[in-house]
């Protein structure tokens, strides 16, 4: 898997896969096959030269920024961490939609599924993408975090892309919504942390 060459997202190490920054959405919801099509996705252009070949495959490149099935166009710089991250940030919503991308795109789905709030939902969402040659994951840049009955909310733009089983190009851009409790008596730790709520694709 090759690296994407990338200026103003966030960058997060996660072994030896890097993940880029971004948001969108991509549903927990089982398809209709494990190989469906997805029903927001689009084809990748097949002849774009910057892009390495997958497997046995057209090379497979990531839709642009600011295009309609590519991330938000953010031009804003971000700044890399100085330290450590506070564990309720923004920041550390993004880092968990980029070890889950990390996970997928090595096929580590059942230890991906933890990183959801519902661990079952998380492995459904996985198993979509089993049978698949080849996934990649662009995670942009988290947006403002909000408030509701207890627990906080954040949005992340992803966009997965990558071939098919049968070698076949797909992309699905979409949002990621993360979920954490806020602290209340009687959370667990867990509940406390960033897990995602659903990702619609």
């Amino acid at each position: 898997m090759g690296k994407v060459k990338r200026k103003n997202w966030i960058r997060v190490p996660v072994g030896s896969i890097v993940v880029v920054a971004a948001i969108a959405a991509c549903s927990s919801q089982a398809p209709r096959s494990q190989e469906s099509n997805l029903s927001n996705a689009v084809t990748v252009n097949e002849t774009a030269a910057s892009a390495a070949p997958s497997e046995g495959g057209a090379p497979q490149v990531p839709p642009a920024p600011g295009t309609a099935a590519g991330l938000p166009d953010d031009r804003t710089p971000l700044s890399e961490p100085q330290g450590p991250i506070d564990p309720k940030s923004a920041e550390a919503a993004g880092q968990v939609v980029q070890h889950y991308g990390a996970l997928i795109e090595q096929k580590r789905f059942d230890e991906a599924a933890p990183l959801w709030s519902d661990i079952k939902a998380g492995k459904t969402f996985g198993d979509r993408f089993r049978a698949f040659r080849e996934i990649h994951v662009q995670v942009g840049k988290p947006a403002d975090m909000e408030g509701a009955a207890g627990s906080i909310y954040i949005t992340v733009p992803v966009v997965l892309y990558g071939a098919t089983s049968g070698g076949s190009p797909f992309n699905c851009r979409g949002d990621a919504t993360l979920r954490r409790v806020n602290d209340v008596p009687g959370s667990t730790e867990r509940q406390r942390q960033w897990h995602i709520s659903t990702i619609e694709c």
